[in-house]
């Protein structure tokens, strides 16, 4: 039986796909590369006629931008606050939620409900947790005499407010994640290891989380993505004070860089410059991720 594709059958099967074609390439592909071009766009003013012309300069001007390198350097301490953080505890909690306990599915609600939750209403909520004088945090805090901490008005700890509220929001997605990746691991693996007098711990060392592999893999590509394009929680958390990027611009990170530029400042080719440099970061290190799991592999 032959199961080449005809013509006709390839035409039929690319008519589907027309409307979902036509919807990427007109909302998805089109700005993408024009923002790419307006990120050499540059405008001078010779004897005050205005003069356009394609430019490195905008590239120029972020990359000798102190308050950009500001944004990166808050940005990588970001990633690396939330992703190996919230993927050590989401593993545990995945253990926890795959064992034999009662309520799992009342677990697995209260966890997930986080992320589903609008971060407007979360902002407004953890505002309140991180009060320094009536907030819950610090009422903890004092009961084992660590007293008064300005949470959301102190540089110094503005950055790890943040990153605990992104933990909180986004663990989730990750439990969920890992859970159906415990799922498709087959029990006789760790059967035969606890016949052969490996306790628990070893079981999950040796063998749950070496064949957790490529769900960790997946879910770490996606959470340092995501990491690096932090924007909606510090423009939430920050939003009530004039800051807006934390105290002193301590929680600026470079999607607010880019939001400054581009609504602040109406400087589009420099917001795009900046928007592309992210997008060589990001695929920078999600490349290093590919690369160094096929070395691993």
């Amino acid at each position: 039986m032959n199961n080449k594709p005809t013509l006709k059958s390839s035409l039929k099967a690319y008519l589907y796909l027309l409307p979902a074609l036509t919807i990427m390439s007109v909302f998805i592909i089109y700005p993408l590369i024009k923002s790419f071009i307006m990120s050499f766009y540059g405008k001078y003013n010779y004897f005050k006629d205005i003069v356009y012309s394609y430019t490195l300069d905008n590239y120029k001007t972020v990359l000798t931008d102190p308050t950009f390198w500001r944004a990166l350097k808050n940005t990588m301490i970001f990633v690396l606050g939330v992703v190996p953080t919230s993927i050590i505890l989401s593993i545990l909690i995945a253990l926890m939620l795959n064992s034999k306990i009662r309520f799992k599915g009342l677990f697995r609600t209260c966890f997930f409900m986080p992320y589903v939750t609008s971060l407007v209403a979360v902002s407004i909520v953890w505002r309140w947790i991180y009060h320094k004088d009536y907030g819950i945090l610090n009422y903890f805090l004092n009961l084992v005499g660590i007293h008064g901490i300005s949470w959301l008005d102190d540089p110094n700890v503005a950055m790890i407010a943040l990153i605990i509220l992104a933990i909180w929001k986004n663990i989730g997605y990750n439990v969920i994640i890992f859970l159906a990746g415990l799922q498709t691991i087959d029990k006789q693996y760790e059967l035969a290891a606890q016949i052969d007098g490996a306790n628990y711990f070893k079981r999950v060392w040796h063998i749950i989380i070496p064949l957790l592999a490529p769900t960790t893999l997946f879910v770490t590509i996606v959470s340092v993505i995501g990491s690096f394009k932090v924007f909606d929680e510090v423009y939430a958390l920050f939003s009530y004070s004039g800051s807006v990027a934390g105290p002193s611009d301590s929680a600026l990170t470079v999607v607010f860089y880019i939001f400054r530029k581009f609504y602040g400042e109406w400087n589009f080719g420099v917001a795009s410059a900046a928007s592309f440099i992210l997008f060589l970061i990001i695929m920078i290190f999600t490349g290093l991720q590919f690369w160094y799991s096929k070395r691993r592999g």
